[in-house]
């Protein structure tokens, strides 16, 4: 009889045994399924900033074959520009002279064939204003300075003309990040509801990159041509779902 108890406890023991280990796996596998119950958005967030720095480099050239002369003449250019650009309405710690390049041609070791202009003189006048406005004007009366005889020589022409700056970003970040959140919890609810489902906390997120990019969107634009321009940001977020 004892046996047979004893027996019957064992039998006992191990259908409850059995039994917890079902439902542990059970549970477990229910919890599994619930952690892989998400959806994987994008939201953006875009806002239109204006430039706050123009920087300008003007450079002109002037050549010859008599040292002196040259000279003379790109000091003479490089009056007129400083007085055209001071002209405008800038002041003296807004223009600087930022470049002088002397070339001699003879001078050159692989040079060869007859010389035309043996001495090459570049200046460079550098203009750094936060008045935007005020350089697009100027850059539109560009042809004043041409009419007084001096012709600006740009080496890269795709990258001629000011350079428009904008250097807040910084304090656009967190309301952008909590816009593109906001837009990003818009689309996972849309998907919840056609799912029958809710949305619940945020499983994963990646900020993404700020770009900063040309307000007026055409074949070649520049962002750095342009005073105008769009500051735009993308963020992946995962949100869990719930029933």
């Amino acid at each position: 009889m004892p046996n047979s108890v004893f027996g019957f406890a064992a039998a006992l023991v191990l259908a409850i045994g059995v039994a917890l280990a079902g439902w542990f796996v059970g549970d477990g596998f229910f919890q599994g399924r619930k952690a892989d119950r998400f959806v994987t958005v994008k939201g953006v967030a875009e806002q239109d900033v204006k430039a706050n720095l123009a920087v300008w480099a003007l450079r002109f050239v002037a050549t010859g074959n008599d040292l002196p002369e040259v000279q003379r003449k790109i000091a003479a250019d490089a009056v007129l520009a400083r007085d055209f650009l001071l002209a405008s309405g800038f002041t003296e710690t807004e223009v600087e002279n930022s470049d002088l390049q002397v070339v001699d041609r003879l001078a050159q070791q692989y040079q060869q064939g007859q010389v035309d202009s043996r001495f090459i003189i570049a200046q460079t006048l550098t203009l750094r204003s936060a008045d935007v406005d005020a350089v697009a004007a100027t850059l539109a009366r560009l042809s004043e300075l041409v009419s007084a005889g001096l012709v600006l020589s740009d080496e890269n022409q795709w990258n001629s003309g000011p350079t428009y700056i904008f250097s807040g970003l910084n304090d656009l970040k967190p309301a952008m990040i909590a816009e593109a959140t906001q837009n990003a919890r818009a689309g996972a609810e849309q998907f919840a509801a056609d799912s029958g489902s809710g949305v619940g906390t945020i499983r994963r997120a990646s900020q993404g990159v700020f770009q900063i990019l040309p307000r007026d969107r055409f074949p070649n634009a520049r962002e750095a041509k342009q005073i105008h321009k769009t500051v735009r940001v993308v963020s992946t977020i995962e949100f869990m779902l719930q029933d």
